[in-house]
């Protein structure tokens, strides 16, 4: 990966100014557009929305149809035959909120705060995508950007996944939309796991027959202490166990219980020891049997090279903005994880700037969202 003489960040900021108008109409109308990741029709009436403004702008699109999920969208700008790889740009338009969330969450623009379900996460960067392609295409510097929406990045994109690693691997870099860590670009994040841990013991009356019961919530109990024992803060490794179920009544040895543990490493060499650890785990009572199913479904985001080099030209396409730009990591993940993987540079939070994604105060800030826009279009227009 090579740098292209920079653009002169002044004359894109002036340029990106213009279009907020458009910009904060298209995010309202966005946002009205309720769509769970798990209501393929919802999400769907949001991608179809989105890929009738990439049209406008002179994009192809292509529809991958799904059965289960909404369908994945790929849509390219910039000329078909160019020397230059694309650059993809990652996002996704399905939501944690259900139906009716805009009922107690509407969106409102007031005092500078523009609030609503998926206004944050990540509605407004895939608006703020669409108007750097804008931006660049009036000012000829407009190159070839695949941008790309999935449809269920919010439960862990099991159909989307072989797509973005397919278009990752044909393109220069990668730039994922979600949202920036405060001020901040992710230079790293978290590889993510799900296990389910279900533990089957042996029922019987609490009081007529005690001994010959084998208690399944004891077992999961002496379990999840040896689990949480799996962490290690040096390492970068946490283990949860956030959700446990198990018995029927309280006068009734319980005959099951269940787990569910999320796990995150911060190095992808822990991959192989946490699945070790997992795997060891035998019952403390022999009556009780434990089926235990899951893994790491993302990996991490480490701090290569390839990324470092993205986030320095970034740092100084920014100073020519007029503002200063720092890196974080974080714990979460994003589709981000699995080009990093890859060994494509990727540099994630290019997205809005605001707070409570995933909570009832989700919000950006208008503030940021000419210069982070004008940001966006330099790296586009800047990466080779």
């Amino acid at each position: 990966m090579t740098m292209t003489p920079q653009p002169i960040p002044q004359d894109i900021l002036l340029r990106t100014q213009t279009v907020l108008p458009w910009f904060l109409q298209s995010l309202e109308q966005l946002v009205r557009v309720e769509s769970p990741s798990e209501d393929p029709a919802a999400v769907n009436s949001a991608q179809q929305l989105v890929a009738g403004w990439a049209e406008s702008l002179g994009g192809r699109v292509k529809r991958h149809r799904q059965k289960k999920f909404g369908d994945v969208y790929e849509l390219r700008f910039g000329a078909s035959r160019s020397r230059r790889k694309p650059i993809l740009l990652l996002g996704h338009l399905d939501t944690v909120w259900p139906h009716g969330t805009l009922k107690s969450m509407p969106w409102t623009n007031r005092d500078g705060i523009l609030s609503g379900p998926g206004v944050l996460d990540m509605k407004a960067g895939v608006v703020m995508a669409l108007a750097a392609v804008s931006i660049l295409r009036d000012l000829d510097l407009l190159r070839p950007v695949t941008l790309l929406l999935v449809s269920e990045e919010e439960i862990g994109s099991p159909i989307s996944r072989p797509i973005t690693e397919r278009l990752a691997q044909e393109s220069s870099a990668v730039f994922v939309l979600e949202p920036a860590q405060g001020l901040a670009l992710k230079t790293a994040r978290k590889g993510v796991g799900h296990y389910d841990l279900h533990v089957t013991g042996v029922g019987a009356h609490s009081g007529v027959d005690f001994e010959r019961g084998h208690s399944a919530v004891l077992e999961l109990a002496r379990q999840i202490e040896r689990i949480s024992g799996f962490t290690d803060l040096s390492r970068g490794l946490t283990v949860n166990c956030g959700v446990v179920s198990g018995g029927t009544r309280s006068n009734v040895i319980a005959a099951a219980a269940h787990a569910e543990i999320d796990v995150r490493i911060a190095r992808a060499s822990d991959e192989a020891r946490v699945s070790r650890l997992f795997r060891s785990l035998k019952p403390f009572d022999p009556a009780c049997k434990l089926t235990l199913t899951g893994g790491i479904n993302r990996p991490p985001m480490e701090r290569k090279s390839g990324t470092i080099a993205l986030f320095k030209q970034a740092k100084k396409l920014a100073a020519g903005l007029g503002f200063a730009l720092d890196e974080a990591s974080t714990g979460g993940g994003s589709d981000g994880n699995f080009t990093a993987a890859l060994g494509v540079p990727t540099l994630d939070g290019m997205g809005a700037i605001g707070a409570g994604a995933h909570a009832a105060h989700e919000h950006i800030l208008v503030e940021h969202i000419v210069p982070r826009t004008a940001l966006l279009a330099a790296m586009l227009a800047a990466t080779e």
